[in-house]
């Protein structure tokens, strides 16, 4: 079977589906293009349930699709010390998948959607076509003028440094009161380090009783899941001291956090999207912020008429910041906990939230950067070109 038609996009993750709706949801007087979602079936092709965490001003597209926000953060050192920071204007958000995938269906009004994989795509002369495999094992063709996919490439584009920022998460749920429901536990350095990278707490309270737990690390290589499970039970039980307490769910994730540049226009009718597309900022593994304003530079381009090429996700500015902290952070040369202290100890929350946004000017960007050991970072921006690409 063959299908054509304007669009055809890759994926139902945040990417695909914050994408379809834009796209389907034209000014007055624009006609909605025909769009396809191709999404894979049950199974290891599709992921678990996720959570996503961002930051806006006020009430925005997503709010009554929300588990919880937050007006205050933290970032304890390893003493335990550091107060609550208030965010100003802003607001800390917390979104379920499949709280996002219902949100948005009312929304989808009209989509096409096939659950397959999708073995092939061809970019062509005036377009592009994919090869897709149904759950019953029948072939589909899907030709479309622009192509728009999720996945991540088979091969991850050649950095200089890369790291992974790996985690593991209990939803707990507490026999008595043990979190401030006001205040988001941002990174909690009140973890064992690993000998190469850095680890923290990071806790998410959806009440007085219940919250989401993680540990994080950001380092070269995942950990077996017993060590997750090991490293949480100590900072459940003897750095929070939460007293009784139940797990009733979980979620585990590996982010990529690397100086590749990600090929956004692989065909001249094919586009890559979301994390593919280089959402994901590479200091701090945050995307969906960024997914948001690359859905709605493409859905405005095509609706007035222009290549709906997926703009960057992170300005260069930021980008070139980052691979400097990255490289710091895997050669040693810069302690993460006291790094990360220092800059919330001495930069307002917001301004430092508006920073990983990318919407901070360069007088803003070099007082924050007169809060970092300035020498390390130097020494690592001499290092920079040095060193290869590789994959």
């Amino acid at each position: 079977m063959t299908y054509s038609g304007d669009i055809v996009i890759v994926g139902a993750g945040a990417a695909g589906l914050s994408l379809a709706w834009r796209l389907l949801d034209p000014p007055p007087g624009v006609r909605a293009p025909d769009v396809v979602l191709v999404d894979a079936p049950p199974g290891p092709l599709r992921p678990p349930e996720r959570t996503w965490c961002y930051w806006e001003a006020g009430p925005g597209d997503y709010e009554p699709l929300l588990t919880a926000s937050w007006r205050r953060l933290r970032v304890r050192a390893p003493d335990g010390g550091g107060p609550a920071r208030d965010l100003g204007g802003l607001r800390y958000k917390m979104l379920r998948s499949a709280a996002f995938e219902r949100g948005l269906e009312p929304r989808l009004a009209g989509l096409r959607r096939i659950e397959a994989v999708v073995e092939r795509v061809t970019d062509l002369p005036h377009g592009a076509e994919l090869v897709c495999r149904t759950p019953e094992g029948a072939v589909r063709t899907l030709r479309a003028r622009w192509v728009y996919d999720s996945r991540p490439p088979a091969v991850p584009p050649p950095a200089r440094v890369a790291l992974l920022q790996h985690f593991r998460g209990w939803f707990v749920r507490c026999d008595r009161p043990a979190f401030d429901p006001g205040t988001v536990e941002l990174m909690d350095f009140r973890t064992p380090q690993p000998r190469h990278g850095l680890s923290f707490g990071y806790v998410l309270p959806l009440s007085r009783r219940e919250a989401l737990v993680e540990y994080t690390e950001f380092s070269r290589a995942p950990l077996p899941r017993a060590s997750y499970d090991e490293a949480l039970r100590h900072y459940t039980e003897r750095v929070l001291a939460l007293g009784p307490y139940r797990v009733t769910d979980t979620e585990q994730g590996v982010i990529p956090m690397t100086d590749g540049r990600h090929d956004r226009r692989p065909g001249r009718h094919v586009f890559r999207i979301g994390a593919a597309g280089g959402a994901v900022r590479p200091s701090t593994g945050y995307a969906f912020a960024a997914i948001q304003r690359q859905s709605r530079a493409v859905a405005d381009a095509v609706h007035t008429g222009r290549t709906p090429v997926p703009p960057s996700a992170h300005p260069a500015r930021a980008l070139a910041m980052d691979a400097v902290l990255l490289r710091g952070l895997d050669a040693g040369r810069i302690d993460g906990p006291a790094f990360f202290t220092r800059l919330f100890d001495h930069v307002p929350a917001a301004r430092l939230l508006r920073f990983l946004d990318g919407t901070t000017r360069p007088a803003e960007e070099f007082a924050i950067g007169l809060r970092t050991p300035v020498l390390a970072m130097l020494r690592t921006v001499a290092e920079l070109p040095l060193l290869a690409r590789r994959t």
